[in-house]
């Protein structure tokens, strides 16, 4: 069942006006990114980071880090450029271009990591407080807890409040940094360029990692900036590179003034070595505080974005809802506040930020897919003003996965696992979008790859029958439908196609015939494309279907059709049936028997199916064809508990045991499950051996005479229907002329 969904309401502006109202460059996007970036990992565990791995292990490190948000930060730039960014940020911007499913995927773990980087700040906030006054005996659970709480109430009831306050934050960063760098040593030491024996390298990047994953606060907060396509790239490039450039400065500093002993012990080593001490308490006050607002500001609208596009349960919509002019999600806040709560008891930073550091490697590599998959598709619609190139992109992306293996390789799998779980929850609830993705690019360019690559000779070693199928309405012959789908298994095309009278539809109503019929095989579980045309004569139709219908070397190679009832169209039917022939297609009838007491469709767990083989021809031709399509019967799930009966009819008892050994020999050779049953005639006529020994199976497979003559073909059809007046269902099989089936089956 198709869901509906409550679309993103579209900003009253066109994209390509600016918003008088909204947030700017500067305050939207450059400090709320910066002030993530310098915020808890470099004021409290930097210095840890350096003890950790020397001076060059910390410059690795930090340009390794920086590299993957840099290249990430250049993916979103191009995709923000090319369409207006709305609220949920890096979700709006992956469902998009990858799908309302893979938007899903992503955005459910990067709403849980903008949540728990609430926690992740308010902890830093209350441990350096406790660092700060640590005669006073403070609880660094509680103050984190009061700080969360405050946190939560400040974004809940004024947003604007706490935009407007990190401009002041902004001041007392900048003061601390100064203080810093004018600062002095603490002791006497010699810089220590690589340490031994401490905490793993990949290890100590997972705890540093959060701190450059400042460009999410700029992007989350996309659907308040005046001008996103202008205000994101400019911001976050301006924000990535002045982080970037503090961060290969601070080391240097701090390992002239401290050795690695002391940088791990003590968490405000940088209080100590600044030359105004209080400044850097100040810092981290305002960083992690500003940190936290922004998370707990940009969270809520991630949720608030999967609820309105339906990714979340029914029950769930609520979580949608908007408040006020500025459409605040109020009631995101308070979910996002309980999460951080719950996450503030855990209390230990460093086994966070590992986790936070999973999921936002997550969000960056499909990012990066996103903008990378768009650049190297090159559609006319994706236009963006910023242009990367898509090598980059997809760089970023392989760095970003392999990263996430060096971490944790373990972490990696569970990250991944839930990804795609998340992925095929939201895909079996079959949401319907109104925007298109890039994946129907993706396809078309592999098809477009694979039409080149396949050449028009047979190939015998992958062949397997494309079907059309001259079905008319579905609803009235779904026999013919079944038998296709049962022989191909899902890995072959499947074509239902009708000709329609004369002047019955035009252009525009075919297509929504066409969509119906589509609709309706969907429905019932089949797999195939629907293909109308109108001609003043069905068979002319359908001739001229068989004739056009491609692309490429991509044709239907066999036309499975109805059994011919009317004998006033015998001779026309007759004809249809020699033109496919002479056009090199294989031929399928299915002729049912309507007085059969019971549907040889019906599933049965006690019933064993029988699917009997009339063998005359030899090897070649319509021998050869029947035992493949046997076989492929055989092998559905459902009907792999019968039996194939491999039939031959001998004149006397002097011929029956050389034909049985050169049977037995022949199904043996061919590596087919079958069961040779060898008849005597013993002057009886095939019509009375075929009604005497397939009344009982559930398929017969009988081979056409080849179609040379126009007026002897349409006796020895006849003279098949005869045959089988009174048989179960039937199956007549002639086979293309120039096609080798022998090779098909591997006999020599």
């Amino acid at each position: 069942m198709k869901l509906p969904f409550r679309p993103q309401p579209p900003n009253p502006q066109s994209p390509l006006e600016e918003n008088p109202s909204g947030l700017g460059t500067f305050g939207g996007v450059y400090t709320p990114s910066i002030l993530t970036i310098l915020g808890v990992i470099m004021y409290l565990r930097f210095g840890w980071v350096v003890g950790n791995s020397g001076l060059i292990g910390t410059i690795l490190i930090v340009v390794l880090a920086n590299s993957i948000t840099f290249l990430t930060a250049l993916s979103v730039c191009a995709i923000a450029t090319d369409r207006v960014v709305r609220t949920g940020g890096a979700y709006y911007m992956i469902s998009r271009s990858l799908g309302v499913e893979t938007g899903g995927a992503v955005g459910i773990p990067l709403y849980f990591a903008q949540a728990l980087s609430v926690a992740l700040y308010t902890i830093g906030f209350a441990e350096s407080v406790v660092t700060t006054f640590p005669d006073l005996g403070l609880s660094q659970l509680y103050i984190a807890l009061i700080v969360t709480v405050g946190v939560g109430i400040l974004a809940f009831t004024s947003a604007d409040i706490a935009i407007k306050a990190q401009y002041f934050i902004m001041a007392a960063i900048v003061l601390s940094l100064f203080s810093f760098f004018f600062g002095h040593s603490v002791e006497e030491t010699h810089i220590e360029l690589w340490v031994n024996n401490k905490e793993p390298f990949w290890a100590v990047f997972a705890v540093f990692f959060p701190a450059v994953t400042g460009i999410m606060a700029g992007v989350n907060m996309s659907g308040d900036l005046r001008d996103p396509i202008k205000a994101l790239p400019i911001g976050t490039l301006a924000a990535v590179g002045t982080g970037f450039l503090i961060y290969l400065v601070l080391p240097i500093f701090m390992a002239m003034r401290a050795n690695s002993s002391t940088l791990i012990a003590e968490p405000l080593i940088m209080q100590r070595m600044a030359l105004w001490g209080p400044a850097i308490s100040l810092g981290v006050w305002g960083a992690t505080l500003s940190s936290a607002i922004g998370s707990i500001l940009g969270a809520p609208r991630i949720l608030q974005a999967l609820a309105r596009d339906g990714i979340l349960p029914h029950w769930m919509r609520f979580l949608g809802q908007g408040s006020g002019p500025n459409d605040e999600p109020k009631i995101g806040t308070l979910v996002t506040f309980a999460v951080a709560i719950a996450a503030v008891c855990i209390g230990d930073l460093n086994i966070i930020a590992p986790v936070l550091t999973m999921f936002f490697l997550t969000t960056y590599l499909v990012l990066n897919i996103s903008a990378g998959v768009e650049g190297l598709l090159n559609s006319p619609s994706f236009r963006p003003s910023f242009k990367v190139h898509w090598a980059l992109s997809l760089l970023g992306a392989v760095g970003c996965l392999g990263v996430m293996f060096l971490i944790d390789a373990l972490a990696t799998c569970v990250a991944a696992i839930v990804v795609i779980a998340i992925y095929f929850w939201v895909r079996q609830r079959e949401l319907m979008v109104t925007w298109g993705d890039v994946r129907r690019g993706i396809w078309m360019a592999i098809l477009r790859m694979a039409i080149l690559q396949t050449d028009h000779t047979d190939d015998t070693k992958n062949w397997r029958p494309q079907f059309l199928v001259l079905s008319g309405a579905p609803t009235k012959r779904w026999p013919l439908i079944q038998l296709a789908q049962a022989l191909t298994h899902n890995r072959g095309l499947i074509t239902v196609s009708s000709v329609l009278p004369q002047g019955s539809r035009d252009v525009a109503r075919q297509a929504v015939l066409e969509r119906r019929i589509r609709d309706y095989l969907q429905r019932r579980g089949v797999q195939a494309l629907v293909r109308l045309i109108t001609a003043p004569d069905p068979f002319d139709g359908a001739e001229r279907l068989v004739e056009t219908y491609g692309l490429g070397s991509i044709v239907p190679n066999t036309i499975l059709l109805g059994d011919s009832q009317q004998t006033t169209h015998r001779d026309r039917y007759c004809q249809m049936i020699a033109n496919l022939y002479k056009a090199q297609r294989n031929v399928i009838v299915l002729r049912e028997n309507p007085n059969l007491s019971y549907d040889p469709w019906h599933e049965s767990k006690n019933r064993r199916f029988r699917i009997d083989v009339w063998w005359g021809g030899g090897i070649q031709g319509n021998g050869s064809l029947m035992l493949i399509l046997a076989y492929l019967l055989h092998s559905n799930p459902k009907w792999q508990k019968g039996e194939i009966h491999l039939k031959l009819v001998v004149t006397d008892e002097t011929a029956v045991n050389e034909a049985q050994n050169n049977l037995d020999k022949l199904v043996q050779d061919l590596r087919i499950d079958a069961v040779s049953e060898i008849i005597v005639a013993n002057g009886r006529t095939f019509a009375t051996i075929l009604k005497q020994s397939s009344q009982g199976a559930d398929f017969i497979f009988l081979g056409m005479p080849s179609p040379s003559d126009d007026k002897l073909f349409v006796s020895n059809y006849e003279r098949l229907q005869h045959w089988t007046e009174d048989l179960p269902t039937t199956v007549f099989v002639l086979a293309a002329p120039e096609f080798n089936f022998q090779e098909v089956l591997g006999e020599n």
